[in-house]
């Protein structure tokens, strides 16, 4: 009698081609791994390298226009995916595979709770009675650790966190009980706490249920915590595979060592020389609050007595979860949101209660970069324009700005030529650089940057840093900058202001903070860092024995 198979999904000679072009282009070519019960394989690399098409691919999930898989075999379990019928392939996902996506903001229905969108899963592939879909889906939330579970199906997707939303994405993943699960970037956008939450329940559920896990990631910091094998992919091939053990300890491929060394480091040693010049305030921030009225009367705290100062050319760093009232503070500076009480002072002049006209004249000298480049980028408008519109906008000729739209863009590592483009023509890091431009071109003395890398891949993340040390000193900036990792804020701040529900509960040099921090709350962001330290034997999930054969 032959043994059951481990294997929970096996890849042989993966092709994936990206059609109309001349000379053929392949987004993954010829990429073979496999994937065991209990067993996690991380699939990393840039965005572009093929990571996500793969995961697509395995499931037949590619775009109907644009791509075509062309070549080699997808198995789940022993069954061949990749010549099945539509009607075929969607009876396996769900029951053989199981799929948590990038932004569970796009992967959910805004206009259905929760609990209808997994009770349509259970309806759709069970033959479940209403009441017993009901008590699956609470068993489910329960799993999930979703608070409240019994409740938690009548919420709407804009009502939960990013991380319940992505407990939620879980929960109908593993709905079906499947034997693989595949995660493509599910925590990229998190603060790392919820990260580390989000980590630790995949890791629980896969011990439970013996499932296989295929994560897609760009950080080696999450390999480290997570992966028992992984594929390094660039350009849609895989150049270095292995155990995580041996390619963490000693990466063959300069492209692995490259991905590792982007991997920022939480830097906790004092500077070797100590500032010389006499500090001169440039931002003050005295007591300021801010609450928001919701729906039923509800009052949320977004500030509560928050001081803080900024020197001119000093760069400050704030860091917390998502909620911690960060990127309100951020808005508040810049004057897009007013404060309920307390005091802004740029450079002596009070920011709380400006005419409008007032408040435009302050906002040359203080610029703000977004989180979200193509959210904050007009689509429909030119770089050259948007880039220039602020300047005209405050009575600059239109060939000096154009001409120092040219100039921005080269500082910030682009060709003169990308003026005549659209944003989406760019990739996530260049839209991030051109808005880079956007706020350099009204010579502001201040930049706040409110989650400017936090959804870049790791190499683009390092790239847009040391950009930002640059322009720091070129053009003799002061930046509040806006983080939930500690790991980032310590590579560019000065100092470093620690938030949580609306307060601040400690502030100091960066390196202070990092390498000694006063508070448990701070001491629990530094542990949450992804590949802080080794895991445990008794953290991997129990493994069937298994080599790298099939990983290439």
């Amino acid at each position: 009698m032959t043994a059951p198979s481990s294997h929970v999904a096996r890849v042989r000679d993966l092709s994936v081609e990206i059609t109309g072009q001349s000379p053929r282009q392949l987004a993954v070519d010829c990429v073979s791994f496999d994937v065991e019960a209990g067993e996690t394989v991380c699939v990393v690399g840039e965005s572009g390298s093929g990571k996500s098409m793969i995961a697509h691919a395995m499931i037949g999930l590619l775009p109907t226009h644009g791509v075509q898989h062309c070549g080699g075999q997808v198995f789940l379990g022993e069954t061949e995916v990749t010549a099945l019928p539509e009607e075929a392939l969607r009876r396996l996902r769900g029951s053989a595979v199981g799929m948590i996506f990038q932004e569970p903001m796009t992967a959910l229905n805004p206009v259905m709770s929760v609990g209808q969108q997994l009770d349509e899963v259970f309806r759709a592939h069970t033959s479940l009675r209403a009441a017993d879909r009901r008590a699956k889906a609470t068993e489910l939330f329960a799993d999930v650790q979703l608070q409240d579970p019994a409740r938690a199906g009548s919420a709407y997707p804009f009502q939960l966190s990013g991380g319940q939303r992505q407990r939620v994405m879980i929960a109908m993943a593993l709905a079906l009980e499947p034997r693989l699960l595949i995660a493509d970037e599910p925590t990229t956008a998190l603060d790392v706490t919820t990260q580390a939450q989000i980590l630790a329940l995949i890791r629980q559920l896969q011990r439970r249920r013996g499932i296989g896990v295929l994560f897609i990631t760009h950080d080696f910091g999450v390999v480290a915590d997570i992966a028992d094998k992984v594929l390094v992919m660039q350009r849609g091939r895989c150049v270095e595979a292995g155990s995580a053990a041996s390619l963490l300890d000693s990466p063959s491929h300069p492209y692995t060592q490259k991905l590792i060394a982007a991997v920022p480091v939480l830097r906790s040693s004092a500077p070797d020389q100590a500032p010389t010049a006499q500090p001169s305030p440039l931002l003050q921030v005295n007591r300021l609050s801010k609450r928001f009225q919701g729906r039923g009367g509800r009052v949320t705290t977004a500030l509560d007595d928050v001081s803080l100062c900024i020197d001119a050319g000093e760069t400050v760093g704030v860091v917390g979860e998502s909620g911690s009232g960060k990127s309100t503070l951020g808005k508040m500076i810049v004057g897009l949101l007013q404060p309920d009480s307390g005091a802004i002072a740029f450079d002596g002049l009070s920011m709380v209660g400006l005419s409008r006209k007032q408040l435009g004249a302050a906002r040359q000298q203080i610029q703000m970069v977004f989180q979200d480049p193509y959210a904050s980028l007009n689509p429909r408008h030119r770089v050259g324009d948007i880039i220039a519109a602020g300047p005209m906008g405050i009575g600059m000729e239109r060939d000096v700005a154009y001409a120092r739209a040219e100039q921005l863009v080269q500082t910030v590592g682009l060709p003169a030529s990308c003026l005549g483009r659209f944003p989406h023509q760019f990739s996530g890091g260049q839209r991030q650089r051109l808005s880079i431009a956007r706020a350099l071109a009204m010579q502001p003395r201040l930049l706040v940057a409110d989650e400017a890398v936090s959804a870049l891949d790791v190499s683009v993340q390092a790239q847009v840093l040391t950009l930002l040390r640059q322009i720091r000193q070129e053009f003799g900036l002061s930046m509040l900058f806006i983080t939930h990792d500690l790991r980032v804020a310590s590579t560019l701040c000065d100092r470093i202001v620690v938030m949580r529900s609306g307060r601040i509960v400690e502030q100091g040099p960066a390196w202070s903070i990092c390498g000694s921090p006063q508070e448990a709350y701070t001491r629990e962001l530094i542990a949450a860092i992804p590949g802080q330290a080794p895991r445990k034997a008794s953290d991997r999930p129990a493994v069937l024995p298994s080599s790298t054969q099939g990983m290439s």
